[in-house]
């Protein structure tokens, strides 16, 4: 937090100090809040894609959720970037962004000191 904040210092500037305050507001806010675990600290993985989901665009949505003992620390629904043409295109889409979060969550949890050897991911295919 530190560098990041101490990097703006050196340009005072309004839009900067608003950004340092919403910062220092939003940590004092949150402060009480936190995520509980159980012994349980493998990575699970939960996704799904569907196909043409929005009648505008004919775009499809990947959706995602990962789970580590017990509470949600990952999770995503939104619009895929190109129109896929089949149901195998869009879950392909679906896997790529969720073996991207899944690697980075992985190897998060391992500088935690929490070795992750069989990860569980789910899909209805």
């Amino acid at each position: 937090m530190r560098v990041a904040v101490s990097k703006f210092v050196s340009n005072l500037g309004r839009k900067y100090w608003e950004a340092i305050k919403w910062l220092l507001r939003y940590l004092k806010g949150t402060s009480k809040i936190s995520l509980c675990f159980s012994k349980n600290d493998i990575l699970e993985g939960y996704f799904d894609a569907n196909l043409g989901g929005c009648s505008d665009t004919r775009k499809s949505t990947t959706g995602f959720v990962f789970i580590v003992g017990g509470t949600i620390v990952s999770w995503m629904s939104r619009l895929q970037k190109s129109v896929a043409l089949s149901t195998t295109e869009a879950e392909y889409m679906a896997i790529s962004k969720v073996g991207k979060e899944i690697i980075w969550l992985k190897n998060f949890l391992e500088e935690l000191g929490k070795k992750q050897c069989d990860n569980a991911l789910y899909s209805d295919n």
